[in-house]
């Protein structure tokens, strides 16, 4: 995601110039948290939802809160492969329960928690701006030596807006109505493994910003199953926490994807569980034909091998992997 302004615009015409490759199967940053650093493909709408319920109890505050909630995601590839304009947000009911005596007391509070607009763009896909290690036929040791270019990640910046309105319990004091939040995002794909690292400064403007750093690894069992697993650490003066997902997505066509996940974290203050289950869906209006590929979901996994005969691109799928 990213503000669009003069800024990007020099950045987006001027600067950089990168094919990202379309996916032949859906793209979906679900079940993790991280977005990956590539876009759902030109002229593709995707949508990703699911609900969750947890719970916190804080030992300090003799607090315990039950949680039931609901995110939603809106993607679409606009004007080109590598250009992303998205809608993230959740909705979430909470009770907490504190003890008075001998009963207790009951705080409610029912609101939108997060809306966030803005876009995401490929600053730089190794898949294709980094040539491929070529066969030796004289030499059996260099075909062995360790290839490092398989360290170099896509990139992708991303810039958007949080938005509130109406008293909003989950808001702090005097913070504005629209905040900004910023990310940097990288993506290694190793075979049926994928790294996804987003690097996030959230409401940066505001009385308490926040600071985020999401570290994602999928790994493909099957074409149509994946694993993943991820860790997330927050920094800021209202909430510091680091989490712990887990989950699990299963492809029922090349559009269409199921995911569940669990959360947990490392301290009491409070000590938290979540769990979570969701289906991403696509609308796909992608009609150029230049980059044909085989990849699932969170599998930003690309072999791409060339057919001299027609100039496209055919992907040879390794195996899939969901993840953000």
């Amino acid at each position: 995601m990213h503000y669009l302004k003069v800024g990007f615009a020099f950045i987006f015409f001027g600067i950089f110039s990168v094919n990202a490759q379309y996916t032949e199967t859906i793209n979906s940053n679900r079940p993790g948290e991280s977005q990956g650093a590539y876009a759902v493909g030109k002229n593709v709408l995707q949508l990703e939802a699911g609900g969750y319920m947890g719970n916190d109890n804080h030992v300090l505050f003799n607090s315990n809160t039950d949680i039931l909630g609901a995110s939603y995601g809106l993607r679409y590839g606009f004007l080109t492969e590598i250009l992303e304009l998205n809608f993230f947000g959740s909705f979430q009911d909470q009770v907490t329960s504190v003890p008075v005596g001998n009963g207790a007391d009951e705080f409610r509070a029912t609101n939108f928690k997060t809306n966030t607009i803005g876009a995401k763009f490929l600053l730089f896909d190794p898949g294709v701006s980094v040539k491929e290690r070529k066969v030796n036929l004289y030499s059996w040791k260099a075909n062995q030596r360790p290839d490092f270019r398989s360290l170099i990640p896509a990139v992708s910046v991303y810039a958007g807006a949080n938005f509130s309105w109406w008293e909003n319990p989950y808001m702090f004091e005097d913070e504005s109505i629209i905040s900004p939040k910023a990310a940097f995002i990288t993506q290694h794909n190793w075979g049926r493994w994928v790294l996804v690292m987003n690097f996030i400064a959230d409401k940066f403007t505001e009385e308490f910003p926040s600071y985020a750093g999401i570290f994602t690894l999928t790994h493909a069992i099957s074409p149509k199953f994946a694993v993943f697993g991820e860790f997330q650490t927050y920094i800021s003066d209202l909430y510091a926490d680091e989490l712990l997902r887990g989950g699990a997505a299963y492809l029922l066509s090349k559009d269409f994807q199921l995911d569940i996940s669990g959360l947990v974290n490392f301290k009491d203050t409070p000590s938290r569980w979540q769990v979570a289950a969701g289906v991403s869906y696509r609308f796909d209006f992608h009609d150029d034909d230049e980059y044909i590929e085989d990849t699932y979901e969170g599998d930003r996994n690309k072999r791409s091998e060339k057919i001299e005969e027609t100039g496209f691109y055919k992907e040879n799928e390794e195996g899939n992997g969901s993840g953000e």
